[in-house]
């Protein structure tokens, strides 16, 4: 068979590639596995004063840490489904969220009596709260690799981690609804290590889930 002839038969049937089918299948997955953890956390409860703390600024602070770590890790996802492309500084850029949390953890403990500073960190919850938020960011976890999996990322690793880190995040934000932690050190640990968990699992996955 001529060259020719072997590209026309190849091409027979093809069709044009659908756009942005990345940003199509992360956003089904999103769409699909957010109100999912809501109905997990809604099991745990939404905190009784909620509204009475509306006005405190470290309920803000505490949406907003796993907030811009989740933006950012869906960004990366998206760029890691594709091979080749370059992430550039989005990696980077997730040191912003944690060293901000850091300063501000740093400030709460300096300012506080040496004794209330192990209050400080472990709160009231701390058994449970990097396990919960893990649970809660379950049905991300799954709905992000099943998204990867059907795209093309080449950096396995790195993509699984970005989809666990993505789902750990996601896990924080709903959770916050219901934790009763303000303090910016417990945060940073508790939340930190419910959001770095599921990213260490998503990257040991990656290599053998997202293989083409």
């Amino acid at each position: 068979m001529k060259t020719d002839d072997f590209i026309v038969m190849l091409a027979t049937g093809a069709e044009p590639v659908q756009p942005n089918v990345p940003e199509r299948r992360l956003a089904k997955a999103m769409a699909l596995s957010l109100p999912v953890a809501f109905v997990i956390m809604l099991d745990f409860g939404i905190r009784p004063d909620l509204l009475q703390v509306l006005g405190n600024p470290m309920l803000w602070v505490k949406f907003a840490f796993p907030g811009v770590v989740g933006v950012i890790s869906l960004l990366l996802v998206l760029r890691l489904a594709r091979p080749g492309m370059d992430t550039g500084h989005l990696a980077a850029g997730l040191a912003a969220p944690a060293l901000a949390m850091s300063l501000l953890a740093a400030v709460a403990l300096a300012n506080a009596a040496p004794p209330d500073r192990a209050a400080l960190v472990l709160g009231t919850t701390w058994q449970v709260c990097t396990a919960n938020i893990a649970l809660i960011g379950v049905p991300v976890f799954i709905a992000s690799f099943w998204a990867l999996k059907g795209l093309a990322p080449t950096r396995l690793a790195p993509a699984g981690g970005c989809a666990g880190l993505l789902a750990g995040a996601a896990g924080a934000f709903v959770y916050a609804i219901h934790c009763p932690e303000l303090d910016a050190p417990f945060l940073l640990v508790w939340n930190g290590l419910g959001m770095l968990v599921p990213a260490a699992l998503g990257a040991a996955l990656g290599p053998r889930l997202l293989r083409w």
